[in-house]
């Protein structure tokens, strides 16, 4: 996919900072880079590819994008995993060979900054550190201290540096937040009701200004657990971030938390995307528990220089809500493919129709939806 990815983190004087690198890669050419991106990875079972039939349609979407990005909602269980946080059915943990799942579709950027981070305490933290490291995978949000969990990964790739920053506010374990000597994650806390800690926010957007200097594109995620009483509606104070984010010079905010696709906003041309909802969807919970659009989403293939959105296309994404051998069958439950036919424009159609109220227009056709740029 990408030549190089660094992820070297250092904290100056109190502020946190890239170190500028150049490294020895294959020369860059002009032109946008290309960002795919896709709704968080809840997936608890190493599937074969017999096991998940759409695995190399998505290989074959992903194939010459300069980065593949998710959320790695998953624990990683390893040698330091030994204190669970949490012992119910919201307890999503598997082995690192589940990365391996991911890597072989094409993903190599993961933000590791979500509400189960935590869940089997500083040792998964570390444990899942450990895994993508070992696989030279790009990632952010989590780290031995706070200064590596709030600080960017860059990605270098013949068409420019990408940096992502990661963080995460609401439901992060008690004592999950990221310390000056203690692991854990980048997390933005509540400080009120309907606002953030501005000290952890302020932080956010330091390092988001800091990459900007240092990197063509900025990618600024963030996973919200402070939901609205209705999933599906999007906070006020996460619109108001979303716009700081943007004008500290992140070219893309990209969200997720509530399990559902939330609409998608072009501001001052760059993009804010509210919540890509799930890719993989690998809960136990009862059948019925959640509505039929939670299983759903999209992938969102972006192109786009330092100056923003050159081009920004949609293609549908179904998972199912039932294992390949029925009900009892958790392994093979919540896997995505490409939605097509009635199924696939009904998705596109929806998040064309949650987007227009930020003024957003798509061009739906092809088994896809396009950004209208004016």
């Amino acid at each position: 996919m990408t030549p190089y990815s660094l992820s070297r983190r250092t904290f100056l004087g109190g502020t946190f900072a890239i170190p500028f690198m150049t490294p020895a890669v294959a020369a860059q050419s002009p032109g946008p880079l290309r960002i795919v991106m896709t709704g968080q990875a809840l997936l608890q079972h190493d599937l074969s590819a017999a096991q998940w039939p759409a695995a190399a349609k998505f290989a074959a979407l992903f194939a010459g994008a300069d980065m593949v990005f998710t959320d790695l909602e998953t624990a990683i269980k390893g040698p330091r995993s030994t204190t669970a946080m949490r012992n119910d059915q919201f307890l999503h943990a598997a082995g690192p060979e589940i990365i391996d799942v991911l890597t072989r579709a094409g993903f190599d950027t993961f933000a590791t900054s979500n509400n189960h981070a935590y869940d089997f305490a500083e040792g998964g933290i570390l444990d899942a550190i450990a895994a993508l490291d070992e696989r030279g995978l790009t990632h952010a949000g989590t780290g031995p201290d706070l200064a590596s969990a709030a600080a960017p990964a860059l990605r270098q790739t013949s068409h420019g540096t990408a940096a992502l920053v990661s963080a995460a506010a609401g439901a992060v374990a008690k004592g999950g937040m990221a310390g000056p000597n203690h692991p854990g994650v980048n997390e933005l806390r509540r400080a009120e009701s309907d606002t953030l800690n501005e000290e952890d926010v302020g932080r956010y957007l330091d390092v988001i200004k800091n990459a900007a200097q240092n990197a063509d594109v900025v990618i600024a995620y963030l996973h919200q657990h402070y939901w609205e009483k209705n999933m599906a509606d999007t906070p006020p104070w996460q619109k108001a971030l979303a716009h700081r984010v943007i004008d500290a010079g992140a070219t893309i905010f990209v969200s997720h938390g509530p399990p559902l696709l939330h609409g998608v906003e072009i501001y001052k041309g760059k993009a804010i995307l509210y919540d890509l909802g799930g890719f993989f969807f690998q809960t136990i919970t009862k059948p019925g528990h959640y509505p039929n659009e939670v299983w759903q989403s999209v992938v969102v293939d972006c192109r786009c220089t330092k100056a923003g959105i050159a081009s920004m296309s949609f293609t549908p994404v179904q998972m199912n809500d039932t294992g390949l051998a029925g009900v009892s069958d958790m392994e093979t439950r919540g896997m995505p493919d490409i939605a097509t036919g009635d199924a696939g424009a009904k998705i596109l159609d929806r998040l064309a129709r949650i987007s227009a109220p930020y003024g957003t227009k798509m061009r739906i056709g092809n088994g896809r939806a396009e950004l209208v740029l004016s």
